[in-house]
């Protein structure tokens, strides 16, 4: 008899805030677009993320899905905001979402000024932990930039693994692209 997996649902609302000793995720709002379009446009940041330079309309599109994600159980995504002044610092997210594989994509980005102080560790975590112990994910991805030394070494401190490497991946702007990708399986069976 084949062995049967439920499928997974979840219900964002009410939206989860999550709190750290310093940060504050908290759901994405219309008011957020304009900052997180100078997050999406920013050299440094986009480094390794081949993708056309985003126009307000399309950050707008961005922040829209982002929310409706959120609005129909699809994917979540949070704002970091510094928990006691409220700067916007990046998002972090849980996208990609397969409920019949018990998996999903984490994503985060962060502005420059906030790199190398733990910030994404901090938060990244926290999203862990509410993957798998509230969405009961049995997995989480990353998919990086292999030149992206410091995003691969957050991913290796939090546990998880680089799993494949895969050459010349996708096309940007006439030219092929690594990338790599990186595993988690749940510690809360």
């Amino acid at each position: 008899m084949p062995i049967s997996f439920p499928m997974l649902s979840f219900n964002f609302s009410p939206f989860p805030v999550i709190e750290t000793e310093r940060l504050r995720l908290r759901a994405i709002t219309p008011g957020d677009i304009p900052i997180l379009r100078e997050l999406r446009i920013d050299d440094d940041v986009q480094m390794y993320i081949k993708r056309p330079r985003e126009t307000m309309e399309r950050t707008r599109e961005v922040a829209g899905q982002m929310m409706s994600n959120v609005e129909n159980n699809e994917a979540i995504s949070w704002a970091i905001t510094m928990r006691v002044s409220g700067a916007f610092v990046g998002t972090i997210g849980l996208w990609q979402i397969d409920k019949y594989h018990q998996k999903g994509e984490i994503g985060y980005m962060t502005f420059k000024q906030y790199w190398n102080k733990g910030i994404v560790s901090e938060a990244l975590k926290e999203v862990i932990d509410y993957g798998f112990k509230v969405m009961k994910l049995h997995r989480i991805e990353a998919e990086i930039d292999p030149d992206n030394i410091a995003s691969g070494r957050v991913l290796e401190k939090l546990g998880f693994a680089r799993e494949a490497y895969y050459k010349e991946d996708y096309y940007y702007e006439g030219k092929f692209f690594d990338s790599a990708r990186y595993g988690l399986l749940t510690a809360y069976k």
